[in-house]
């Protein structure tokens, strides 16, 4: 073992497509720790996009490159949740968002919530989250920055 190795921080791939202003739709994957600090088990993606630091690391196929993204340039980023690690008790809030650029995306919010700041109000008003998750099928996520949203309703 060389003494680089001994720095790294063990990481895994999680593959995605992001939206990001003003290049468009990028396929790449994010790097997301083995183990996260806030729960049992690996980063989840929305753990990644909300750290504080300005920049998030891209990893890209084609071309085959690192790109490092200003966060406030993503716009959404959306992945395949095959593991459906979906807190059964958890609040259900069925929404629509429509985003800046005119486009609707239709899904479910679904987060433990406090009982006294359950409503979707109180959650897209944390402060401490650039991104918000919605489900929008069994298996599909998008995580959308609260920065490019137009307006939500629920359904």
């Amino acid at each position: 073992m060389t003494n680089n190795e001994f720095f790294k921080v063990p990481k895994q791939q999680k593959q995605v497509t992001l939206w990001v202003h003003p290049e468009g739709r990028v396929i790449g994957s994010l790097f997301l720790l083995e183990q996260s600090t806030l729960h049992a088990g690996p980063e989840e993606p929305i753990e990644a996009l909300n750290h504080d630091s300005p920049f998030i690391v891209i990893s890209l196929d084609t071309p085959a490159q690192l790109r490092f993204y200003n966060r406030n340039s993503v716009i959404r980023v959306e992945y395949l949740d095959h593991d459906g690690n979906v807190n059964e008790s958890a609040s259900r809030i069925d929404c629509q968002i429509q985003m800046m650029d005119g486009s609707l995306l239709d899904g479910q919010i679904i987060e433990s919530l406090p009982q006294d700041r359950s409503r979707i109000f109180d959650y897209l008003n944390q402060a401490k989250d650039r991104f918000i998750k919605l489900y929008t099928s069994d298996e599909e996520v998008c995580l959308i920055n609260k920065s490019y949203i137009n307006y939500v309703i629920t359904r």
